[in-house]
């Protein structure tokens, strides 16, 4: 399976330059930067968060990095989030394979929310539907094409295991 058809469709549209990097079929971001040998913290991996009213909204931080729920309800102004169940993702991204959702907000009329500890002159590599090949693209296009709201809501893997 090749990336999403939606997802090629917007990056030729709107002539964001991009590459596609094949891999072994990997269903973590953690897996996914181990096997194609990224740096985690430039691997984003996006996670579903609903709302109180029912809103879906997508938080985008690096493969090596945890969410921080109450951080992130703090930027999207909204004091209930919970994280979404699988049958809740396969709804929402029925042309995608589960895990493996573009951070395209825009495609999927979600709010999007990045973590600013991604490195701007480094370019930001993602799923775009499938388990089996990233996208790598600067991370300048990809802010442009995706418009997100940029906070800090991660916390990073050692800090959260401790020293």
């Amino acid at each position: 399976m090749s990336i999403n058809l939606r997802v090629q469709t917007l990056l030729e549209e709107k002539h964001v330059p991009f590459r596609t990097l094949p891999h072994a079929y990997a269903t973590t971001a953690q897996r996914v930067a181990q096997v194609t040998r990224v740096p985690g913290r430039d691997v984003a991996k996006v996670v579903v968060v609903r709302a109180a009213r029912g809103q879906y909204l997508m938080a985008v931080l690096p493969a090596s990095c945890r969410l921080d729920l109450d951080a992130l309800r703090g930027l999207a102004q909204s004091d209930r989030l919970r994280l979404a169940g699988e049958d809740e993702v396969q709804q929402l991204f029925p042309d995608c394979e589960l895990g493996a959702m573009p951070p395209l907000g825009r495609l999927y009329d979600m709010p999007l929310y990045v973590d600013a500890c991604f490195h701007p002159d480094e370019p930001v590599f993602f799923e775009a539907g499938t388990h089996r090949e990233l996208v790598e693209m600067s991370w300048g296009d990809f802010v442009r094409l995706a418009g997100p709201v940029v906070g800090e809501f991660c916390t990073h893997e050692r800090e959260a295991k401790g020293p």
